[in-house]
């Protein structure tokens, strides 16, 4: 937390507008920190609206052009989350707009709900509950799973994420490999395509950025490189799953199972996946812990608090000269 952490509402700055929900703790922070308006106050009021000088949202929200049109004062948009794939930043940079994010804070609890997956998947713990709450124990043993230990695990995007889910593999003795645009100086095997990453790894994990450079990254292609005994886990964006081939690779039982926290259309409704009992869904909860939620909503704070204070924000994605 910053020396700020307990201060009022600070009166230089600008009306704030904010964009979507926060988690009850960090919304409380938010509202007292910023004070924020909302959609609804700016579209009774065009005064206030030409006056709006930032934007707060989380990264599960669309900030579009339209609406960026329409605040000729805004000088930030700050979003509280690592993904800035829901906001048009090359358009935020021809307007003199910063963009900022809040990287590494998430890091830890995504990792933590990617291994949580894998073991959910490979255990079958979801089915696993629901033989014990029906009273199926009694009428026999449940299924065997599947061993995490000496699996080889590659890893699409070798970012701070894909890191830190590799550093938190480590004591499952597994064998690690990666797919990114650069090679890095690591310890692991890097694969110049992700066909081929697929083709070597008994678990493929999705943890690159979203936007148009990864979309339907995991392909048809990639699918069927991974095989029939292969499993996909994706906690990066419901972008880089071409869905409609997953949904296929499933039906067709051409890879073992899937363990998805983003989809392409979110909240994911009718899908057929949900009605494979070897996938595992979970509603985009990578960051969803108390803790995370509260130092990410932080630091989209002073994101705010800096720029108008000292003219550049601590993490920007988009960065100006003011």
């Amino acid at each position: 937390m910053s020396d700020r952490d307990n201060n009022p509402v600070d009166l230089n700055l600008p009306p704030v507008l904010c964009i979507g929900d926060f988690p009850a703790n960090a919304n409380a922070l938010v509202q007292a920190r910023l004070a924020p308006v909302t959609l609804a106050d700016i579209d009774r009021d065009d005064a206030l609206r030409e006056r709006i000088g930032a934007i707060v949202t989380r990264s599960n929200y669309d900030i579009d052009i339209a609406l960026i049109e329409r605040l000729p004062s805004l000088k930030i948009i700050a979003t509280s989350g690592v993904g800035f794939d829901r906001i048009p930043v090359e358009f935020a940079r021809e307007r003199g707009i910063v963009v900022a994010n809040t990287p590494d804070l998430l890091n830890a609890a995504v990792a933590e709900l990617t291994i949580g997956l894998m073991l959910a998947l490979l255990r079958q713990l979801p089915r696993a509950d629901s033989f014990v709450r029906s009273g199926a124990w009694s009428k026999g043993a449940f299924a065997l799973g599947t061993s995490l230990a000496s699996k080889r695990v590659g890893i699409i995007g070798m970012g701070r994420i894909g890191k830190e889910i590799a550093r938190r593999l480590a004591p499952f003795d597994v064998e690690i490999a990666y797919y990114g645009r650069t090679r890095q100086a690591l310890s692991h095997e890097s694969f110049a395509h992700p066909q081929a990453l697929a083709r070597w790894s008994d678990i493929l994990i999705a943890a690159c950025p979203g936007g148009s450079d990864t979309r339907h990254l995991v392909d048809a292609s990639v699918l069927d490189a991974l095989g029939a005994q292969g499993i996909l886990v994706n906690i990066a964006r419901g972008s880089v799953v071409d869905e409609e081939a997953l949904v296929q690779a499933l039906e067709r039982k051409s890879i073992a199972g899937a363990a998805l926290d983003v989809f392409e259309h979110e909240p994911l409704e009718a899908s057929a996946l949900c009605t494979f009992d070897n996938v595992v869904l979970s509603p985009h909860i990578g960051s969803a812990t108390h803790e995370t939620r509260l130092a990410m909503a932080q630091l989209t704070i002073d994101n705010v608090v800096s720029f108008f204070a000292k003219g550049k924000a601590i993490t920007p994605v988009v960065s100006t000269n003011r």
